[in-house]
């Protein structure tokens, strides 16, 4: 006779306690590319993107004579070239392309978040200012137009300076607001939208970026603005950049998330 007791069934594994939230585990933030590279991509980027709002406003203006299908031709070419652009080098360098951004997540990092250092932040502005002017050159070349010939178009006027500031500050909410809530995959769709609609929605047709702005003085073409009329643009980009970072601020606090509890850290 054996004297070896019956095996006993294991005992079932305690069930989780509901009113426990299990302990959240950070996403792992892959590391940053070189700054050559993220240089390179922000002149490349930046420099695409000009190209393809000064070529399809040339191509546009060449088709037809309505203004109304002129701005929609070029919207459309914007939203879609835009898309592609922040989809193939946002892992590389963030697809910034806008100096304001660049110095909103620079001041992010000052205020505790992550982002870009000071060396970096010239570093960006200067790719993106350089292939700002590139690209209206390229376009201007692709369509037999004079190289790098100040534009007269004057866009002057208050309530366009206005625009600008309503198009800037709704870009840094839109993309600070997908980095706080931990979103950033949906950038490519949303600030290409974004940026489609506002070409409609503000006065200005939302330029919202400095480097853009610049590199549209060196085109005589649909998409130039007149010398004169950069600085009061710029300012107005500034002013709408700081807007915008204040309602980030407002609106989703750091570390919060609407259920009230911990969130994501902002990654760029």
């Amino acid at each position: 006779m054996s004297t070896t007791e019956p095996a006993t069934s294991a005992a079932p594994p305690p069930r989780p306690d509901p009113d426990v939230t299990p302990p959240r585990i950070p996403p792992q933030v892959p590391p940053r590319a070189p700054l050559h590279a993220r240089a390179a991509a922000e002149l490349v980027g930046t420099g695409a993107l000009v190209a393809i709002v000064v070529g399809s406003g040339i191509q546009a203006t060449r088709l037809t004579e309505d203004v109304a299908l002129r701005l929609l031709a070029n919207s459309t070419a914007t939203v879609f070239g835009l898309g592609v652009l922040i989809a193939l080098l946002g892992p590389v360098s963030g697809a910034h392309f806008n100096p304001v951004v660049s110095v909103a997540e620079w001041w992010t990092a000052r205020r505790g978040g992550t982002g870009l250092t000071g060396r970096e932040l010239a570093v960006h502005v200067l790719s993106q200012t350089t292939g700002a002017v590139l690209g209206a050159a390229l376009a201007d070349a692709m369509f037999g137009e004079p190289l790098l010939k100040w534009s007269a178009h004057d866009r002057s006027a208050g309530h366009l300076l206005l625009g600008e500031v309503v198009a800037t500050a709704g870009l840094v909410l839109l993309v600070f607001g997908l980095a706080r809530t931990d979103r950033l995959r949906l950038a490519p769709v949303a600030v290409a939208s974004y940026i489609g609609a506002a070409y409609w929605f503000t006065s200005s047709t939302s330029f919202a970026n400095p480097a853009v702005t610049i590199g549209r003085a060196f085109t005589d073409t649909f998409a130039g603005i007149a010398p004169a009329s950069v600085p009061a643009f710029v300012g107005a980009q500034v002013v709408g950049g700081a807007i915008g970072l204040a309602l980030v601020a407002l609106v989703f606090p750091r570390g919060r998330t609407a259920a009230g509890r911990p969130g994501p850290r902002p990654r760029r």
